[in-house]
């Protein structure tokens, strides 16, 4: 395997190369949402809401199962240079990745709890140091949790419908370095990166992503995913006990 030349890559500091970044969540934050979450991963931090509609979204109408969806949007601080705030809807990168968590996060519930009703998860980047997207999941998990444990203890729901933990990590090619968990500086040299979604039992939701400077081998990718899935297991442990924390607030 080649080495990598000294300062031509950015340097890990205080951690190791497939280690995350730390996870802090605090979830309730929001005292006019029925669930919500603040979550800090390295420097990037995302605030996630829940909202529950009594109305069915158009295509779920007269079926058995209720139905979730997610919005992602970052605020025009989130980065080094301001951003306009995202009015329009139809900004390819949000719409792709509003449609990501919607898939992660409803792979999480047991939507026959919510018939007739929808499920809004608001994923807003507070401050974005890569990964947003991973960490938006993350979010959006602590928020459902916090969501699903108030109803529990109201007694609006006698069962538990989180059916898996699912969480998110990106991993990539830093020069010959399998790195994971990336931040902005890494993810901006990247030869590969993937976006990997999957629960912490280890059963793999999607992945996204590919070669940035040509192609990679398939060994090479197997390896991304395959350290991919290991790190959320990892991640999604430091999560729950973070959750478990504050369990039943």
């Amino acid at each position: 395997m080649t080495s990598v030349q000294p300062n031509k890559f950015p340097p890990r500091e205080g951690r190791g190369l497939l280690e995350p970044r730390a996870v802090s969540v605090k979830r309730g934050v929001n005292p006019h949402a029925p669930g919500s979450a603040h979550l800090i991963m390295g420097r990037t931090e995302i605030l996630a809401t829940v909202t529950l509609e009594d109305k069915p979204a158009p295509h779920m109408r007269g079926k058995k199962e209720g139905w979730l969806t997610a919005e992602y949007a970052m605020l025009p601080r989130a980065t080094n240079d301001r951003q306009a705030r995202e009015r329009n809807l139809q900004n390819g990168r949000r719409h792709e990745i509003q449609r990501l968590l919607g898939r992660a996060l409803r792979a999480s519930v047991d939507l026959k709890y919510f018939r007739n009703q929808t499920i809004y998860v608001d994923c807003d980047v507070l401050v974005a140091d890569g990964g947003t997207r991973v960490a938006s999941i993350l979010a959006g998990h602590a928020a459902l949790h916090d969501f699903c444990d108030r109803l529990i203890h109201s007694g609006r729901l006698s069962e538990w419908p989180l059916t898996h933990k699912v969480g998110a990590i990106s991993v990539g090619l830093v020069g010959e370095e399998v790195r994971v968990d990336l931040d902005y500086a890494e993810d901006k040299v990247a030869r590969a990166d993937l976006n990997v979604v999957a629960t912490d039992t280890g059963l793999v939701i999607e992945v996204q992503g590919g070669a940035e400077e040509g192609p990679i081998s398939l060994a090479e990718y197997s390896q991304l995913l395959n350290t991919g899935v290991q790190a959320i297991q990892s991640v999604m442990g430091d999560l729950g006990r973070e959750l478990a924390v504050i369990q039943g607030v």
